[in-house]
Parts: structure tokens; C-alpha cells; sequence
């Protein structure tokens, strides 16, 4: 204990004998009679600055070109144009001004170092300068924004009366598929008929659900408009198909949509690339737990044709699994209970003529 003691004596001694230290050196430099050497590390690091500033840029600049193919992949969706003009004005817009403003930071670092003799310029307001940089910004920004809505709401709007329903459902970890029948109405489904077997919840005593099928892969026409809609079974995720530029969240208990044109098919982007393995894809680019990385779906652009064969040779949900159905129709009949018999005196009582319509 006695040396413990001691021991938070000779600290606090310490920190004492620190403030006094900083007091005096503080008093010196409000009295003007401070002095200290600045030395060669000044200069150091104020060059360090310029070869950071044209080291990094170089490198940034080789690392844009060499991997440009890999986060720009081919256009395959009519919109897709419209949306990599915007993105890239932007991103010149942007571009722009980080360059200056970084290239005159480091710039300033090592013209304006340290010397003796020399005093800094105290530069307290401008009005003009405020105003500059405060509309100019303003009205690029707006320009920009505006732009971004104009198209944002023309393809999450209604989609062409013409258009290719799909439905994705994502859940922890694979996205499920689905597509109205010949009657072209994606039936009604309930969470809480959500089984091993009925993943998507079909609710069968709709009539509309009694023709929908599902797929494990998106097969979509070239050349017709192709409706979206959007759900989540658990978590937040992300509908991604980055040859469509398509981005849309997939949000639980509010489904949202997004529609599209396809341009290239499948076969043909594979001959365009060279690749004979390449498929287009849906990916969730929102990490949504453990397995994220396993949440992709292959989508197939065909010819309207082989589109419309595709289309007539699948079964709906109930074709193929006809014990839920058959449970569906033993519950409806087990429900359907006679009508009682109404009260005489009720039955009895005459409708005013002069109340009828």
C-alpha cells in the first residue's frame, strides 16, 4: 500500500511539473520572447505533399483505366444509356472540382510552409466569394438532381400496358421467382401460408394464383418492356443487374418495382464478350447477413419467340404440387357452413314501397 502511494506521488508530481512546463511556454509566446526550431521537418513533409499529391494521382489514374471495363459492363437495357450519361456527367462534375480543390490543398501545403520572417495573410470575409461558391454549387446540384428524377420516375412509374410481368422475392439467402399465368395476374399470396413447400405463401382459393408458376431463373423478351415488382421475405435487400442498370431495394412489408427494356440477349452478349459462359445476372448488393454472397439469380434475355416457348412450357405452382392444392380445396369445403333460417318476424316485415329503389 506504501508503495503504491508513492508511486501516485511521483505522478502527480509529474503531471504538475508537465503544466508548469506548458504555462511557461505558453507565457513566452503571448510575450513574444518564444523561439523554436523548426528544423528540416518542415520542409520534409511539405515535399512529401507533392509527391503524394502526383504519386497518388498517377496511381489513381492507372488503377481507373485498367479496371474501367470491369466496373463499366456493356449496356443491355434501352434506359441503361440514359443512365451512364448521367452517372458520368456527374461523376465529371464531381471529378472536376475534388482535383482542384485537392491539387491547390497540397499545392498550399508546400508553397506556404513554414519561414522565417514570413506571416501569414488574415483573410476574415468576402462577400463576393460566399456568393459564388454558394449559387454556382447550388445550381449545378439542383440541374443534376433534377435530371436524376426526371429519369428515377419514369421507370419506377406505370410500365407500358405491354410489358413483361416478373415478380423477385428476396429472403435469407436466394431470391425467389415467380410469373402471372394465361390470365396475366400474379395471384394473391399471405405470409402466413409461408412454407418448406409454399415459399412464396400462394394463397390457391384465388383464382389468379391457381396459373402462377415459378422459375429458379428470370428468362425475359429483347425488345418488350419488363415489369419488375419487388419484395422481401425477411431483411433489407438489393436488386442489382448491373447490365440493366438496375438498382432497386428490396424492402420488407413495402414492395416496389422497377421496369426496363432488354436490348441484347443472352446469346449475344455472349458473342459480343467472347465468352461463351457468361449469363446476365440478379445480385443483392446489400449485405444482409452470413450468406450474402450466395444471393444471385441467373437471368436469361431470349428472342420473343423462344421467350413465348419458354413461357407455354412451364406448370404453375399448383400443377406441380397438387397436394397443396388438394389441402386448399379440403379447408374451402370444411369452411362453407348452411345459411341459418331468418327470424318469421323479420321475414314477415314488408319493404315500404316508397323506400325501394
Amino acid at each position: 500500500m506504501t508503495a503504491l502511494t508513492i508511486l501516485l506521488v511521483l505522478v502527480l508530481l509529474l503531471v504538475v511539473f508537465g503544466l508548469l512546463f506548458r504555462l511557461q511556454i505558453f507565457t513566452s509566446i503571448f510575450s513574444g520572447t518564444f523561439t523554436r526550431d523548426i528544423g528540416m521537418s518542415n520542409s520534409v513533409n511539405a515535399i512529401l505533399m507533392l509527391v503524394f499529391l502526383i504519386g497518388g494521382g498517377a496511381w489513381f489514374a492507372y488503377s481507373f483505366v485498367e479496371n474501367f471495363s470491369k466496373m463499366n459492363p456493356p449496356i443491355a437495357s434501352v434506359h441503361g444509356h440514359q443512365m451512364e450519361r448521367m452517372f458520368w456527367i456527374t461523376m465529371a462534375v464531381i471529378g472536376v472540382a475534388f482535383a482542384i480543390t485537392q491539387a491547390l490543398l497540397f499545392w498550399y501545403s508546400y508553397k506556404y510552409q513554414h519561414k522565417e520572417g514570413r506571416r501569414a495573410y488574415f483573410f476574415a470575409h468576402n462577400n463576393t466569394i460566399e456568393v459564388i461558391w454558394t449559387i454556382i454549387p447550388a445550381i449545378v446540384m439542383a440541374s443534376l438532381i433534377f435530371a436524376g428524377w426526371k429519369a428515377w420516375t419514369r421507370i419506377t412509374g406505370p410500365a407500358p400496358k405491354n410489358s413483361v410481368v416478373v415478380e423477385v422475392m428476396g429472403k435469407q439467402f436466394n431470391w425467389l421467382v415467380r410469373y402471372p399465368g394465361r390470365d396475366m395476374k400474379l395471384g394473391v399470396i399471405n405470409y402466413r401460408m409461408i412454407d418448406a413447400v409454399n415459399e412464396w405463401g400462394f394463397d390457391l382459393s384465388d383464382k389468379s394464383s391457381l396459373d402462377d408458376f415459378t422459375t429458379n431463373e428470370i428468362h425475359v423478351p429483347k425488345g418488350v418492356p419488363v415489369l419488375i415488382k419487388i419484395r422481401s421475405r425477411d431483411v433489407l435487400h438489393a436488386v442489382y443487374m448491373p447490365h440493366f442498370r438496375v438498382q432497386m431495394y428490396a424492402v420488407p412489408g413495402m414492395p416496389t418495382r422497377f421496369w426496363f427494356t432488354p436490348t441484347t440477349t443472352t446469346d449475344e452478349m455472349r458473342a459480343k464478350l467472347g465468352n461463351p459462359k457468361f449469363n446476365y445476372e440478379l445480385a443483392c448488393n446489400q449485405v444482409c447477413g452470413g450468406s450474402h454472397f450466395a444471393m444471385k439469380a441467373t437471368v436469361i434475355v431470349d428472342e420473343p419467340d423462344d421467350y413465348q416457348n419458354w413461357y407455354a412450357a412451364q406448370q404453375s405452382f399448383a400443377q406441380k404440387n397438387p397436394d397443396v392444392l388438394a389441402a386448399f380445396k379440403q379447408k374451402a369445403k370444411t369452411m362453407v357452413t348452411p345459411v341459418a333460417a331468418a327470424p318469421k318476424e323479420i321475414e314477415a316485415a314488408p319493404v315500404p314501397l316508397a323506400a325501394s329503389y
